[in-house]
């Protein structure tokens, strides 16, 4: 037997076993993963932000003096961008809570004042519909809530009988502090990797050149040339079309007077980065909110946003993302709808980048299959013809009195 056949088995062999061990413990393996993720989770979050960051950062960086290649410029243009996008960044989040927490703590004033009232006319009501039964009449007038004793029972159980509350509420401070580290440190690994990512780069370079073949390394080069094509594609695109449906749905709002314009607009534009299902959760929170100051204006609300939408999708969202993604809308609702059930939120916005990234390579791959089987494409469905409208000239009427003589 040849030596490159007997190292064939013995590859073959070495799969097979591992592949053995892995199904008789699967239940080890699985727990195996989770525990390398939860350990790597603050690294992968920071690669996240760091990739997120890296679009300010590029933009930044080729607007600070480009043409300065030497001197003090052209050394501190990497810590200077970065601070000024860390900044920016933070300013927009600061922004954000400014414009949301105050209203949203409006809305539960209200909310909280509101509720006797309707209690009241809940009970009114329901004593008109009862005429015919005054046993069940006199039950109802029998109800009778004293708001302020429900409030003092409340504060009562959570300040001395809440031992199970007070334990969760411990619970979700260590949990949250957790988050908090977890987050600091993604963010401070972020950091570190924008400072060296020209080092990264080149370490990473010279890894490849030197321990994988020339093909394999041009086939790793290309899906990794792909996919950050995509998802800045896609990230960029995206934060601009849900700044632009933001502030259009803000500018509908204050046309029309509708309440918490500013609070609205800015969940609306947050929420819309989650392709699909995120203009359906700014529409509902926003309509909740609203329907506290009047129902009325909660529904006028609901028309102007799908106005906005149809617009947005069918007239700015084909010029800000464009076919740069070239993902099909029956694959986007996949993407969206498998992330969201692995990965929640996260899974709903990484989706579909990912998703188009796998779709390009599988379509490239097919492309150069059948140019290899000598297969040609098949043509694009015929679109429908244009009727051109035009005035007969001279050369119109001619051929009309031929036509006529013939």
């Amino acid at each position: 037997m040849e030596k490159r056949e007997l190292n064939k088995y013995i590859v073959i062999g070495v799969i097979a076993t591992i592949v053995c061990l892995i199904v008789k413990n699967f239940g080890f393996v699985i727990k195996l993963i989770k525990f390398i993720f939860i350990a790597a989770y603050p690294l992968l979050l920071g690669c996240m932000i760091a990739f997120i960051f890296n679009i300010f950062l590029g933009f930044c960086e080729n607007h600070y003096f480009p043409k300065r290649k030497k001197g003090f410029i052209a050394y501190s243009r990497r810590p200077i961008c970065l601070i000024i996008s860390i900044a920016f960044v933070i300013a927009m989040f600061a922004l954000l809570l400014n414009l949301v927490i105050p209203e949203l703590v409006n809305a539960f004033k209200i909310i909280s004042m509101a509720i006797p009232d309707v209690a009241v006319k809940v009970k009114d009501i329901a004593l008109d519909y009862m005429g015919d039964y005054p046993e069940i009449q006199d039950k109802i007038m029998a109800i009778d809530i004293n708001w302020n004793s429900v409030t003092e029972k409340a504060i009562g159980f959570i300040s001395v009988g809440a031992g199970g509350l007070i334990s969760s509420i411990a619970g979700f401070i260590s949990a949250f502090t957790l988050s908090v580290t977890r987050i600091v440190i993604a963010v401070i690994f972020a950091v570190y990797l924008l400072l060296r990512k020209d080092k990264l780069k080149c370490d990473i370079k010279r890894i490849k050149n030197a321990y994988l073949k020339e093909k394999t390394n041009t086939i790793l080069t290309h899906i990794f040339h792909t996919a950050n094509e995509t998802f800045r594609s896609f990230f960029v695109g995206q934060f601009l079309e849900a700044i632009i449906l933001g502030l259009l749905c803000m500018a509908g709002m204050y046309c029309f007077k509708i309440p918490y314009a500013a609070m609205t607009g800015a969940v609306i534009g947050v929420t819309a980065i989650i392709p699909i299902v995120g203009a359906y959760l700014g529409a509902g929170i926003g309509a909740f909110i609203i329907c506290t100051d009047s129902p009325i204006k909660a529904l006028e609300f609901l028309i102007i946003l799908v106005i906005i939408q149809q617009f947005e999708g069918n007239v700015i969202y084909p010029k800000v993302v464009g076919s740069s993604v070239g993902l099909p809308g029956i694959w986007v609702l996949a993407a969206v709808t498998v992330g969201g059930s692995l990965c929640g939120i996260m899974g709903m916005l990484l989706g579909v980048p990912v998703a188009a990234t796998i779709y390009k390579l599988c379509h490239e791959e097919l492309g150069m299959r059948e140019a290899s089987l000598g297969i040609a494409p098949p043509e694009e469905p015929m679109k429908e013809p244009k009727i051109v409208l035009r005035k007969c000239g001279k050369k119109d009427k001619s051929r009309k009195k031929n036509n006529r003589k013939k």
